[in-house]
């Protein structure tokens, strides 16, 4: 709902628990008045009565207070937009005018603001209980350069003893949760690398006192799948703002010309007084609901032949894999690396999206045909932004790729990226990627991602900076192309895992590849991170052999292995040609009971019952009158029984039956697992399904 003051100087924007609130000074300053409970209008307004501090010398009265500060004039916080002319740098800008369009939420609330030939519109938008914010720039002046242009600030409540969440890693070990606090200074995290990066997620949150379910919990989530910085800064007098945007330093993002306009990423931020369970499942169901495409279609149970043929792959070899995942109840057959060009290994093929003809003599259709036969939906694997030096295309077409000139091309894993940001480049990609998807019956795009930028740069071109934006922009129109031509292909964005992971490239997908990393007790912590911002229905798990030969050599169960992916949207990944009899008939078992709870697991509210932590680890999924529990004991101590698992989300006055032990339970379940470990310490795990009766 968004609400206007009778002088149209403040406006609020509010959802089901909280509200957003701004103020327009009668000196045209943008003030941020609040962000938390749910207040009403008069509220609002009786908050914007108290006057500003006086300016000294040294210090800025609208420090810290500014909804959205520019460079230029009295102002020594971090400036959310730097921009310059030939002529001067800076902004000093002027109120215009505010608008609002209707939505079933409750609307958009736009207000304009205007220096000289540039026009900048700050846009609110409130879904459920999250903020969405994004600036649009628009130039009819003289060129300018825009360095900096952040989609938001975000101002705390003056509070003592903040706490920042964030999210840190590297390849196979993604999305890794660390609690801090907060001091006095900037902390600053992102990505100058050209893609979303494993090193952090761009999200954020901040409380002070907060538990998993009790506590007010504030969330910033930035949707961009380029370089990208968030900054939260703890201001001398205490305050907390929160900056973020595309773009990791200040060089410069593009030039507008007369006449040319830049939109900003969504920032999305979001208030919770339901501690970081509630906050996450507030998240979660915000995604399902504006960002995930057809988030109410449950994702299927796939098998990916990656891990057991690698480059080494055939027609013949695929279809016996397809046979025994379609005999183990599989629903979608994903054919990996190593079916175009002349890619048998990673030094040689990417660029060329034509079935290789030693191994797929007449294309894809034929192994499609066959596994649609079996009764499974057929996918293979790209990497569109990629080329090989050893490819046809870099041949013909070598200043294609992101390169200095006189310098060296630097190769990592023996590819090069090629230059989206050209049209040329973009209009290449989409016929061949078009073409693929007619000539077979492909449901299903793994699209990956596997190096970073390093060469960025455009010989020729007027701004080559603007490869970093234009790029990331290419990309979401491409997804954008391929999608409305094939809407019943579903993607899913990979990085080598999860280096492209974030809201603006989940609105474009239908899944995530979370990580490389499949050993299934690495990958608790690593989901347990992911489930801060994410949810289940998009987070992509696969179940592979033991030894987990492609990592670390641990030794696990299928049973283990198996409960662990099924936290999210399960996958096989094992050899299925080695696995024996007894392994196929446990698994056929797994795939069944997982599609019997898959809809509380994609579709259900989230508790963390216990962090992987060592010990006993669990989550719950509550949809309706249902409940799922996955639980997995890590280790044992001194003989200790592993703790009974007290349930949430349930309605206290019900009773519940668990299929399992057949056990009723009423009110605050407390459950009894009887998860062990061996002398050995084996792993173990578990799935608990309650009824309400």
């Amino acid at each position: 709902m968004l609400e206007i003051a009778d002088n149209a100087r403040t406006w609020i924007l509010s959802g089901p628990t909280s509200s957003y609130a701004v103020h327009l000074t009668e000196g045209d300053e943008l003030l941020h008045l609040h962000w938390g409970p749910r207040i009403a209008l008069a509220d609002a307004e009786a908050l914007a009565v108290p006057p500003l501090p006086t300016a000294s010398s040294f210090e800025a009265p609208l420090d810290g207070r500014e909804e959205y500060p520019v460079e230029g004039g009295p102002r020594f916080v971090r400036p959310a937009l730097s921009v310059r002319t030939d002529e001067r740098r800076g902004t000093e800008w002027a109120f215009e005018a505010y608008e609002t369009s209707d939505e079933p939420e409750g609307g958009e609330l736009r207000l304009r603001f205007r220096d000289g030939g540039l026009t900048i519109t700050l846009h609110y938008r409130m879904r459920a209980d999250v903020v969405e914010r994004w600036v649009t720039l628009r130039n009819e002046g003289p060129v300018l350069e825009v360095l900096r242009a952040d989609s938001a600030t975000w101002t705390l409540p003056e509070r003592e003893d903040w706490r920042l969440s964030q999210l840190h890693g590297r390849w196979a070990a993604e999305s890794r949760l660390v609690r801090t606090p907060l001091t006095y200074g900037e902390k600053v995290i992102g990505s100058r690398r050209g893609h979303t990066g494993h090193q952090h997620l761009p999200w954020v949150a901040l409380d002070t006192d907060a538990t998993e379910e009790r506590g007010e919990v504030y969330g910033c989530a930035l949707g961009w799948s380029g370089s990208w910085r968030i900054a939260v800064a703890q201001l001398a007098d205490a305050r907390v703002q929160v900056t973020g945007g595309a773009g990791y330093d200040d060089s410069g993002l593009l030039r507008l010309a007369a006449g040319e306009s830049f939109t900003t990423p969504v920032f999305a931020g979001l208030w919770s007084d339901a501690g970081f369970g509630g906050a996450s499942r507030a998240w979660h169901a915000y995604q399902r609901a504006h960002v995930v495409p057809d988030a109410d279609v449950d994702r299927p149970v796939l098998f990916n032949s990656w891990e057991a043929t690698l480059f080494d792959i055939s027609e013949e070899q695929q279809e016996v894999l397809a046979r025994r995942a379609a005999e183990m109840g599989v629903e979608l057959f994903v054919v990996d690396d190593g079916w175009f060009g002349a890619r048998t290994s990673d030094r040689a093929g990417l660029g060329d999206w034509t079935p290789n003809p030693d191994r797929f003599p007449g294309g894809l259709k034929p192994l499609a045909d066959q596994v649609h036969a079996l009764g499974m939906q057929f996918g293979i694997w790209v990497e569109p932004e990629m080329v090989n030096p050893d490819s046809d295309l870099y041949r013909a077409h070598p200043d294609w790729v992101q390169y200095q000139s006189g310098r060296k091309r630097t190769e990592l894993r023996n590819q090069l990226v090629l230059n989206l940001a050209r049209e040329d480049v973009q209009e290449y990609l989409w016929e061949q990627l078009n073409a693929l998807l007619c000539s077979a019956p492909i449901d299903y795009v793994k699209w990956d991602f596997n190096r970073c930028f390093t060469d960025a740069g455009w010989p020729g071109d007027a701004y080559p900076q603007r490869l970093w934006v234009d790029h990331v922009d290419a990309l979401y129109a491409l997804l954008g192309r391929l999608r409305a031509a094939h809407p019943n292909v579903a993607f899913e964005s990979c990085s080598g895992g999860g280096g492209r992971i974030d809201l603006g490239i989940m609105s474009r997908t239908d899944q995530v590849w979370t990580s490389d990393n499949t050993d299934p007790l690495d990958r608790l912590a690593i989901q347990h991170g992911f489930s801060q911002i994410h949810p289940a229905r998009v987070m992509a798990a696969w179940v592979t052999d033991s030894p987990n030969t492609q990592l670390n050599g641990r030794v696990s169960s299928l049973r283990f292995r198996f409960v662990s992916a099924m936290a999210g949207v399960l996958g096989v990944g094992g050899d299925l040609s080695e696995w024996t009899e007894e392994e196929l008939a446990e698994a056929r078992g797994w795939v069944s009971l997982y599609k019997e709870i898959r809809p509380l697991v994609q579709r259900g509210d989230l508790y963390r019952l216990r962090p992987p932590a060592g010990g006993l680890s669990a989550v719950q999924y509550v949809l309706g009158d249902e409940t799922v529990v996955l639980a997995w004991l890590q280790a044992q101590h001194y003989g200790e029984s592993a703790p009974a698992l007290r349930l949430r989300g349930l309605d206290a006055t019900a009773s519940y039956e668990c299929r399992e032990t057949g056990e009723v339970h009423r009110g605050a379940v407390l459950l009894h697992h009887g998860l062990r470990t061996g002398l050995r310490g084996d792993l173990d795990a578990t799935v608990l399904r309650l009824r309400r009766i």
